[in-house]
């Protein structure tokens, strides 16, 4: 496959690149580290994972067997520094990517320090990691959509956009793409290792089970046969499916491998602009899928959350070169059909390789 060549079926993953690579994986016990994890283990990279204990029950990482391939599986927390610097000097990585985080914008109220110690500090201690293992030489450090100071645009943001957050996740993250900038530019860049930071818009996927997440919510309801509550209606959002972020993240770690400084800066990876979407929208679209479900607007107020957000990937578009490939329509359906498999008693690594390989071969 060309590096460089732009048609749609050549923007996807270079799977001959990742083989053998040594891949330092935080955050794999998570959804979007989960994903990714089998999707390297699948090309052949030879991956260490370091994590705290899967988040939910049930959760991907278990359900998917996510360890049954990697190289060693790490219980561990981004905040102990000293930990994750042993860890990753003895994986001796080639390539390091940075998944592990405090995600969750409403949990991030109730617990800011946490968020902060996690998403800035983790941070810190990850790149001081790097610093320390002489084999790294490209790093992806991903952070969100939500980085950015948010003044309700209707187009979307770039990535030489001010940094921002009303609530603290999102601030947390903003931080996090200020140390990765310093970092960069006073230490990495002079010792030859390539940093790049990755925003991905609002990922849907089958096997996430977080609390206070639309998909899963909504999944949740139609388990239990209880109504479906909506916070904001209203919210519009730029919805992935989780194979497309993860995409980008591969080829650009696979840029900063090959390419080094030319690639090391911050990069959108977010969906087509028509499939910034509200809360609403998506909830009708996946009732005509499940007529059961029953759902309802909440009159009581609300934490502060973003009611427009959505992201401009035309630089990762042309340089990289990387666009999305499945339309909402097909991440909606792609993850009911995963939740099916899970619910009938499917193995759902089995299930979950085949949706990368329709993803990777353009399968609709």
């Amino acid at each position: 496959m060309g590096q460089r060549q732009s048609t749609v079926e050549n923007m996807v993953v270079n799977h001959d690149f990742w083989q053998d690579k040594r891949v330092f994986l935080t955050g794999h016990t998570g959804f979007k580290g989960g994903w990714l994890a089998l999707w390297l283990q699948a090309m052949g990279a030879k991956v260490t994972g370091y994590a705290l204990s899967p988040p939910t029950e049930p959760n991907f990482f278990t359900v998917a067997n996510v360890e049954q391939g990697l190289v060693k599986h790490i219980i561990g927390d981004i905040r102990e520094a000293e930990q994750l610097k042993n860890a990753m000097q003895a994986a001796q990585p080639d390539i390091v990517l940075h998944l592990a985080a405090q995600a969750l914008v409403r949990y991030s109220y109730a617990q800011p320090i946490e968020t902060y110690s996690v998403n800035v500090m983790g941070t810190v201690h990850l790149l001081e990691a790097v610093r320390a293992t002489s084999s790294v030489k490209a790093v992806v450090n991903v952070t969100t959509d939500k980085c950015y100071e948010n003044r309700e645009w209707h187009w979307g943001y770039r990535e030489n956009e001010a940094m921002g957050g009303f609530d603290p996740y999102s601030s947390s993250k903003g931080c996090a793409e200020l140390v990765t900038a310093a970092y960069r530019q006073s230490f990495l860049h002079g010792a030859g290792v390539a940093l790049a930071s990755a925003r991905a818009g609002n990922v849907i996927g089958g096997g996430d089970w977080a609390i206070d997440r639309l998909i899963p919510d909504f999944l949740r309801a139609l388990d239990t046969q209880q109504s479906l509550t909506l916070r904001s209606p209203e919210a519009t959002r730029p919805w992935q499916h989780v194979l497309e972020p993860l995409s980008g993240y591969l080829r650009l770690a696979e840029r900063l491998y090959t390419d080094g400084a030319e690639f090391a800066d911050a990069w959108n990876f977010g969906p087509l602009p028509e499939d910034a979407r509200s809360v609403r929208w998506i909830v009708e679209q996946l009732a005509e899928h499940r007529p059961d479900l029953h759902w309802q607007c909440d009159s009581a107020p609300q934490a502060h959350e973003a009611h427009y957000l959505t992201l401009d990937s035309s630089k990762a578009k042309h340089r990289l070169p990387w666009q999305p490939r499945w339309r909402l329509a097909t991440a909606l359906q792609k993850t009911l059909a995963w939740h099916e498999a899970w619910r009938e008693g499917q193995a759902m690594q089995a299930v979950t390789l085949a949706q990368i390989d329709d993803y990777t071969h353009g399968k609709i």
